[in-house]
This record gives structure tokens, C-alpha cells and sequence, in this order.
């Protein structure tokens, strides 16, 4: 269970971009646990994510990073797991037997995959020009796309009954996924579990950038 007395103090601060969606799925996380948090965001285009006083706290200079009443931690799976061990129901988040517990690291390590190499390097590509290889990137999201909506084809999460981190990590990216120039148009259970997700109380949105597709 939560321990209800953690968070006496000070927010949760959270370093960020804010059009990163490895940064946002950390908000969304804190929204959805309604655990007090401040956004600071970092000035990446003139190297803030590099500045001394910011590697002490993230060492490889990526962001998200939170400071926690003394805690610091970076990498955005990280921080989640973190955040439901501390703030919420770790059965409920983590998953509640083996085969939930498994399924939840599965979907993470996707998050960590299949996302960031697919819709995730698609988008970086458009929004921030990055020099990687946008068809490439395209075909990966659009391959990682049909096996969810088969996955998702008469179930409403990812990994359990219930939303789990699973589906914490996979949203922000996703959801995004037209701004990189890959069309979630073909995929109505994406779809439909994008709304479930956007439907939660106490859900936030990530800023909204021009959709390509």
C-alpha cells in the first residue's frame, strides 16, 4: 500500500522538456496519483542538460529527472516505478501476480524499444531535427501499431483489467504519434485506448505540436 504520510513536504520537482514524452509519461504518473509536483523546464537548446548543477542530479544529462525530498533519480521507467512503490497501489501499477508483474515489464521494455525507436524517433525527427531515419522510424511505429491493435482487439489495457504502467509509458508517444508523420487513423483500439487513458481522473495532456499525418 501507499505510504499515505510520504509526501509531507516539499513537491516532487520534475525536470523536464515539455514536449518530451518520456518527460510527460512522469507527469501523467503524478497527476494520476495526485502526488503534489513542480515542472521545471530546462533550456536544452543552450546546453542546460549538461550544466554541472544538472548532471549531479542526472548523471548522462537526460531528462526527465525528479528531486524527491532528497531523492534524486533519472530515466523515465525508472521514475515511474518509483513513484507507484512510494505514492500508489503497487499490485494495481505493477501488476498483482507473476504473469501481470511480467506483462507490465514487457510493455516498459517496449516503451524503452519498439516506442522510442518507432513513433518517438519518428517525431524527434520533425520537432526537434533529428538526424535520424524518418521512413525508417515511420515503418517501426506502423509495424509496432498493428501487433497493439491486435492486442488491443477486445481488451481496454495493455497488461491487466485495469490501467497499469504499461499503458503510462506507452501513451504519451503514441497519442503523439501524428506530429512525427505517422497516422493512428488505421488503428481504432489504439485509438479507443488512447481515450480511455485521456479519460482517467486527474489526466494531463502533453503540448500539442502540428500533426503530419
Amino acid at each position: 500500500m501507499p505510504d499515505v504520510n510520504a509526501h509531507n513536504s516539499a513537491p516532487v520537482t520534475l525536470y523536464r522538456n515539455p514536449k518530451s514524452g518520456h518527460c510527460h509519461r512522469v507527469e501523467l504518473m503524478l497527476a494520476l496519483l495526485d502526488v503534489p509536483y513542480e515542472t521545471i523546464d530546462l533550456d536544452m537548446g543552450n546546453g542546460a542538460h549538461k550544466a554541472p548543477e544538472y548532471l549531479r542530479i542526472s548523471p548522462l544529462g537526460q531528462v526527465p529527472a525528479i528531486e524527491d525530498n532528497g531523492v534524486t533519480l533519472s530515466d523515465s521507467n525508472a521514475i515511474l516505478t518509483y513513484l507507484v512503490e512510494r505514492y500508489g497501489d503497487t499490485a494495481v501499477w505493477r501488476g498483482a501476480d507473476p504473469v501481470e508483474k511480467a506483462e507490465v515489464q514487457r510493455w516498459l521494455s517496449i516503451a524503452a524499444g519498439e516506442i522510442a525507436a518507432g513513433p518517438c524517433a519518428a517525431r524527434l525527427v520533425t520537432l526537434f531535427g533529428a538526424n535520424l531515419d524518418h521512413e525508417a522510424a515511420k515503418a517501426r511505429a506502423h509495424a509496432l501499431f498493428a501487433v497493439m491493435e491486435t492486442h488491443l482487439t477486445g481488451r481496454d489495457w495493455l497488461a491487466a483489467a485495469h490501467p497499469t504502467l504499461a499503458d503510462i509509458a506507452g501513451y504519451s508517444y503514441i497519442s503523439h504519434a501524428p506530429e512525427g508523420g505517422v497516422s493512428l487513423s488505421p488503428y481504432p483500439s489504439i485509438r479507443a485506448w488512447l481515450g480511455r487513458i485521456e479519460a482517467l481522473p486527474g489526466f494531463v495532456g502533453m503540448a500539442r505540436s502540428p500533426e503530419l499525418a
